[in-house]
């Protein structure tokens, strides 16, 4: 059902300004934040346009690389903590809530109006994150049922969603194994291999349905890989995560691992996909929980959490912790050596790697 009634309750013209905190010659500039609203949710299509969402029913946007903001709350709502988001350009996106009734909505409008693409009432559902491997094919992750990963698929650029009804991903779930929705990057695709990273009791990488183990910290509900990165010449993936209730924890925080073949046709024989990938052992630990990942260049990385925001100049063999000022998410600016970051109360800031 489409609204055609105002959706947006709030409308606010936020310009920018400037609270930095250097170390080693890089600094976060906050651009806008807002008081008793938590941001997770980020997405940013093209080098001017930024997309964000967060706790009662908020949805952030800009269209000029971050010099002004316009804060909205999606009118009925206003309850709603839209966690994840996937955005095409300054008028389409679309918005994941989490807990039930489980919502998804979508904009073609610029978020002056929404339009349910997705709703299911069942009391255990709990979507964590959504990602699109191309312009119409997208993914949405949930807390299992029945100890069975809960998958949706859109092949029609979100406007219906299915549930996944193939081999994939259909691999039982050991006790306590779920994802975080931390900052819905627990999802990948790259060549023709698709990622799932699972948390909590049990925290593993699933590549194109096989579940491969990882030396991640796990074992407690608040433990485990939260964010998958990729290297922009996808040969290196790393994931971030630690426990989240114990922040300053740096011990088993981060896992490398490197491609060393890379398919020359569609993957036949899936299972094949999984050795593939190595975990590789030289690496460091970013400082302390991380939720969020992100590669600027195949040797520049952030990553950012309740524990502050670490940078890697070798691919994650060494970090350094350059502030402490928590961030849930962090997205690398197309087109530019920056990023975006998003967080606590409204926060939204920017570093630039030039």
């Amino acid at each position: 059902m489409r609204f055609t009634a105002l959706n947006f309750v709030l409308l606010i013209i936020i310009p920018s300004f400037v609270f930095a905190q250097t170390s080693d010659n890089y600094s976060i500039k906050l651009l806008t934040q807002k008081e008793g609203v938590s941001i997770r949710g980020l997405s940013i299509p093209n080098e001017k346009i930024i997309w964000a969402s967060g706790s009662k029913g908020t949805i952030v946007i800009s269209e000029d690389g971050g010099d002004h903001f316009i804060w909205k709350q999606i009118a009925g709502y206003e309850n709603r903590d839209f966690r994840a988001i996937h955005a095409w350009n300054d008028k389409e996106a679309i918005i994941v809530a989490i807990a039930s009734p489980a919502i998804v909505l979508k904009t073609i409008d610029g978020g002056v109006t929404w339009y349910k693409v997705y709703e299911k009432k069942d009391s255990l559902m709990f979507l964590d994150a959504i990602y699109f491997k191309d312009e119409n094919n997208g993914t949405i992750a949930g807390d299992p049922i029945n100890k069975e990963l809960f998958i949706l698929n859109t092949m029609d650029k979100g406007e219906h969603w299915q549930p996944n009804d193939s081999n994939y991903f259909k691999s039982d779930l050991k006790e306590g194994e779920a994802f975080f929705a931390s900052s819905s990057s627990n999802i990948a695709h790259v060549f023709d291999y698709d990622f799932l990273l699972t948390g909590g009791n049990t925290s593993r990488l699933w590549i194109n349905g096989v579940a491969k183990d990882i030396p991640i910290i796990q074992g407690e509900k608040t433990t485990g890989g939260n964010s998958i990165a990729i290297s922009p010449n996808g040969n290196y993936i790393l994931i971030v995560g630690g426990d989240f209730a114990r922040k300053e924890q740096s011990e088993n925080n981060l896992v490398a691992l490197k491609l060393y073949e890379q398919p020359k046709a569609s993957l036949k024989n899936i299972n094949a996909s999984n050795s593939k990938w190595k975990i590789e052992k030289n690496i460091g630990n970013p400082h302390g929980y991380k939720s969020s990942i992100s590669f600027i260049s195949n040797k520049i990385v952030i990553a950012t959490g309740t524990s502050g925001v670490d940078i890697s100049k070798n691919s994650g063999k060494s970090w350094n912790l350059i502030s402490k000022e928590s961030y849930h998410v962090v997205q690398k600016q197309p087109g530019k050596l920056g990023a975006f970051l998003a967080g606590a109360n409204g926060r939204i800031g920017y570093i630039n790697f030039y």
